[in-house]
């Protein structure tokens, strides 16, 4: 960007010199000292401006869409502590036994930085303990997401925590907007080590996750 501005102040320069030449010498350097001094900052506050910087990802970055395969799901024990895997990636192996239980899973190690995104895309389907799908709707899943896997896995009542930077209610419901292409919005200051997912209303036996995308 700085040289396609330079170059374009060059030609200007140019077009400059031929009136400039029949001064004396002299007059002449003293003038176009002058003038490069000038076009120097202009070029650069000029360049400046239109350039544009980039983190992790930035605004025209291209969407990332967790490989669902590499998640992990792990049990939580008493005060929240991760157990073992299930040997699953999406979804619970046993079903709920009370509203708001858990389906935790682990981001993959390998995921690469997501910070630089804004929006976020959360979106699962829902079985009764018949496995029958329940119609998408309200007050049946929420979502949280979270940063330290052996620190607060809840958060707040409502919103965001500092080791919760997001909680969603209605995953997939009329209320709520995490499930929409456009998502909702978040504020990452390190990649999140996993999401949990709990049942909304105990007819929610089963959670399965179909996609979890960063994008802006």
């Amino acid at each position: 960007m700085l040289l396609t501005c330079a170059g374009s102040w060059g030609k200007i320069i140019q077009r400059m010199y031929f009136p400039l030449k029949f001064f004396k010498k002299e007059k002449f350097m003293k003038k176009i000292s002058v003038i490069l001094a000038v076009l120097v900052i202009l070029v650069f506050a000029g360049c400046a401006s239109s350039g544009g910087g980039g983190g992790a990802a930035s605004s025209g970055a291209a969407p990332y869409s967790v490989d669902l395969s590499k998640l992990r799901a792990v049990t939580l024990g008493a005060g929240d502590a991760v157990g073992e895997p299930t040997g699953l990636s999406v979804r619970n192996r046993n079903a709920f036994t009370k509203n708001y239980d858990d389906l935790f899973l682990l981001f993959p190690s390998d995921m690469p930085d997501v910070t630089g995104y804004a929006r976020i895309t959360i979106k699962c389907k829902y079985f009764n303990a018949d496995n029958e799908e329940i119609n998408q709707g309200d007050s049946n899943a929420m979502v949280v997401l979270v940063y330290d896997i052996n620190g607060d896995k809840r958060g707040p009542e409502m919103g965001a925590g500092p080791n919760t930077p997001l909680k969603e209610f209605n995953v997939g419901g009329f209320s709520g907007q995490v499930s929409t292409d456009r998502g909702v919005r978040l504020n990452l200051r390190q990649n999140p080590g996993a999401i949990l997912f709990q049942n909304s209303n105990t007819n929610v036996k089963f959670i399965e996750v179909t996609e979890i995308t960063f994008h802006n």
